[in-house]
């Protein structure tokens, strides 16, 4: 049990068996309120005190059944008090009221549903970049290893709505469902949807027929692991130097050839030049594989004189040096030289 919990429930029975020890010694002996408190309270605590009044049998025989099982409490309370103060939960408490302070400045983030294989390579990928991201993870173990490696998250189940309202859905860009099972995947999608009509949904896809699924659930992109992964395998038996080229320019290790996109601002240099007038080709040495226009056209292997809007996503192909300063030359923050 939570420790927040435990220790709820430990003081809510004391005050219960309190309350109890009152009204029944009102009961029996006919005391006042008062008295009957002082009577109970006395008896749990075993301070040993002289009773108030004398006892009848009857209340001789109920402060037994008083001390026998609310000793026990006393003793479950103060363990609860313990535990919560000396094994650090006072700590955990206090990190967890910063995280919520933290996660509740994030905008444009994103929501990664599921800490597993797949949730753990993306979250490791955002890092990276870095991208602003939020876990959401039930599983108590895998939490404590989120917190050691510095992650924001909620702990709780990415189909309740209070969860996703907690880690920010509707501020957030984009979410990502990657738990194993596909119907847990299509009830955040529709939960998810509901909650932020114009997110960004990426779902993961298990089973066959699991894509449609997912798609008629409100999910802007389904991907299949198996289905990327089988197709991989036989690529890299069918196509192996093209698999090798593929693997050269995505893997973030690679320094020396990468694959990017970056989108071009409108206060950018750019705007409105065509690829040989912007320079990109023959001052940065990059190649531009394909543009991804603002009306969602892809355009793969554009001509030379394609004109590059406001909006744009370019699909380029360099080494890293050159792709950092075409990003600044993209976001307005530097010119071609």
């Amino acid at each position: 049990m939570d420790p927040v919990r435990n220790l709820r429930l430990s003081l809510t029975i004391l005050a219960t068996v309190i309350v109890a020890g009152m009204i029944g010694y009102s009961l029996i002996e006919g005391w006042p309120l008062f008295d009957s408190l002082y009577m109970t309270v006395i008896t749990l605590a075993t301070v040993g005190f002289k009773e108030v009044h004398d006892l009848s049998p009857q209340g001789k025989a109920f402060t037994i059944v008083l001390i026998i099982f609310g000793v026990g409490v006393i003793t479950y309370a103060a363990g609860s008090v313990i535990q919560f103060m000396v094994e650090g939960q006072l700590r955990q408490v206090v990190g967890r009221r910063k995280m919520e302070k933290q996660i509740a400045k994030l905008r444009d983030h994103y929501i990664i549903c599921g800490f597993g294989r797949i949730g753990q390579m993306i979250c490791k990928e955002f890092q990276a970049r870095p991208v602003s991201f939020v876990v959401v993870e039930k599983s108590p173990h895998l939490c404590e290893r989120l917190e050691r490696e510095g992650c924001l998250f909620v702990q709780g189940n990415a189909t309740d709505d209070e969860s996703l309202l907690s880690a920010g859905i509707e501020r957030a860009r984009g979410l990502i469902t990657a738990v194993t099972s596909d119907t847990d995947n299509v009830y955040i999608t529709l939960t998810a949807r509901g909650l932020n009509p114009n997110l960004f949904i990426l779902a993961r896809a298990g089973e066959e027929g699991a894509e449609v699924k997912l798609m008629r659930a409100g999910a802007s992109k389904v991907i299949s692991p198996y289905t990327i992964g089988a197709t991989r395998m036989a690529h890299a038996i069918l196509r192996p130097s093209v698999v090798d080229f593929i693997d050269l320019a995505t893997t973030r290790e690679n320094l020396a050839l990468q694959i990017e996109e970056i989108e071009v601002s409108p206060r950018s240099v750019l705007v409105g030049k065509n690829l040989i007038s912007s320079g990109i080709r023959q001052t940065m040495g990059i190649i531009i594989v394909a543009i991804k226009q603002p009306d969602g056209h892809m355009l793969f292997n554009p001509a030379p004189d394609t004109e590059i809007a406001a909006g744009s996503v370019l699909i380029i192909l360099g080494e890293r040096p050159a792709i950092t300063q075409l990003e600044q030359v993209a976001q307005g923050n530097a010119v071609v030289n």
